[in-house]
């Protein structure tokens, strides 16, 4: 891999399978750091692009908790309570209180991130889920949920793009 700026590495260009969906899932979680980094509490909270809802913070709280869905408790089928949405609110991981915090959100998104990596290493892509682990039945090979989760860092990077560009003029790939 090779830096791009702001710990963020490129992925390699001509690894084997499993190094290029590490690399490019690495690679967007980095972006998402990166969308974040130098703002206040007060910008990681706000909410430019009404009447979406949508902050960095929040984007942060939603990746925690897609990590941690995804590679434990669909892929190791790990019974696991609940981050910050509920069945009664879906949209939690975007609705927060003053004691809601970037410092903690951070915090709560990197142990996922590093909990995710645990899951994955040293099984095969090709280990598939336990149909009763995913809510509509389903069985998800690990290969299928890297890159489902490269899919859902690339979107909400973009949203992460247009937030930054609407807080302070950043822009960037």
């Amino acid at each position: 891999m090779t830096s791009t700026g702001s710990h963020r590495l490129e992925p390699a260009t001509t690894a084997d399978e499993r190094e290029m969906l590490d690399g490019w899932l690495d690679y967007h979680r980095s972006t998402l750091v990166w969308k974040c980094e130098g703002l206040s509490e007060e910008q990681l909270r706000s909410t430019p692009l009404r009447p979406s809802g949508l902050s960095l913070l929040g984007l942060v709280r939603h990746m925690a908790e897609v990590e941690r869905y995804w590679f434990r408790e669909v892929s190791l089928g790990e019974d696991l309570p609940e981050l910050f949405s509920t069945s009664e609110n879906l949209d939690g991981d975007f609705q927060f209180t003053d004691q809601d915090t970037w410092v903690s959100a951070e915090r709560v998104w990197q142990t996922e991130v590093e909990l995710a990596r645990q899951a994955a290493s040293g099984r095969s892509l090709d280990a598939v889920s336990d149909a009763a682990s995913h809510h509509r039945g389903e069985v998800f090979s690990l290969r299928w949920i890297y890159t489902h989760m490269i899919e859902e860092y690339a979107r909400h990077n973009g949203h992460a793009d247009l937030l930054r560009e609407h807080i302070d003029g950043a822009t960037g790939d």
